[in-house]
Parts: structure tokens; sequence; C-alpha cells
């Protein structure tokens, strides 16, 4: 898998993809649909619930609309959006967490892990990152399929922990070569 970005960081290239910062301008077409026009690019499926959730966010946290914050997941045939995806930026003690979602209509085609690692990747390039976490429920097997297929292995936890149904993921540098 190939991954590249543009001199300014805040958009990344993959086979299929474009990884690009969002604008505030997006954001509050999300929040306020009523208020701001639907961009044309959007697939008719975006924004998702959890697309909501980050726009709402944003305003609060300026540093999520960077190059190492949330990014939307662009098709590069048509341009179409069809998701986001984005780094919990600040690291903490050398981690830093990564989400990702892709709307209905695009899921199956792969489009999630292609993001998660190239994000991946681009987060563990800042020098003060070494591991790139994720938490997924068990009970969405799909998302668990999506990190193994990135690379993500899963973190050791001890029983107790496992009991809620969450597990942990990690991608490190040294499985950027892998």
């Amino acid at each position: 898998m190939h991954s590249s970005h543009s001199g300014d960081l805040t958009q990344l290239f993959t086979e299929r993809l474009v990884l690009r910062t969002w604008t505030a301008a997006e954001a509050l077409a999300v929040v306020d649909a009523d208020g701001h026009p639907r961009p044309a690019d959007w697939a008719a499926d975006f924004p998702a619930e959890g697309d909501g959730v980050i726009a709402g966010l944003l305003g609060d946290r300026p540093a999520w609309l960077g190059a190492y914050g949330h990014r939307l997941i662009v098709e590069r045939a048509g341009g179409s959006v069809v998701g986001s995806i984005g780094l919990f930026w600040p690291p903490a003690e050398g981690v830093v967490e990564i989400g990702y979602g892709v709307v209905a209509s695009r899921r199956g085609e792969g489009y999630a892990t292609e993001a998660t690692r190239a994000l991946a990747a681009f987060a563990l390039a800042a020098p003060d990152v070494h591991t790139v976490a994720a938490t997924v429920e068990l009970a969405n097997p799909a998302s668990v399929r999506v990190l193994e297929k990135a690379g993500f292995r899963r973190l050791d936890r001890t029983p107790a922990e496992d009991t809620d149904g969450v597990v942990a993921f990690g991608f490190t540098r040294h499985d950027v070569n892998r």
C-alpha cells in the first residue's frame, strides 16, 4: 500500500482516496444542516452519526482542524466525501488514538482499512508518536477486521478489562514496514 502527502500536510493520498482536513464550513454544514448548504461532493448518506459528533467537537478543538486532526475520506475517482477519519491529538505519552467511519453505501470497499493504514503511518512520522491506538467493541466485527487488515495488533489487556466488550489495538513504527 502506497500513500503520500502534499507539502502542506493537509492532504494524504492513497491509491483510491484523498484524506483531507475538514474546513470550518464543512463542519458547520454538518452541525447546522438547516442553516448551511450541503456540499455537492458529499455522498448521499454523508454525514453519518459519528461525523456529526466529530463536527460538533471541532469548534472547541481547533487543533483537530489541522494536519494531525480529523480528515474527510474522499474517493479519488469522482471526488465524493464518503466518511471521516481522525487522530485525537495531542498524543499522550507517545500514543495517539485514531477513529474512523465510512458511510453505509461505501462499506465493504476497503476504504476504512486503506484510510486507517495511511493516517496511522502519517501519525507515526511525528516525532512524539510511537503508537497509534484504537478501541473497538467486539460486537462490531467489521471494525475489528478493519484494524486487523490495516496492520493493527490487539494489545494485551487484563481479563477484567475484556469483560466490557471493548478491545484495544495498536500500530507502531515497526508495523509500518510490515
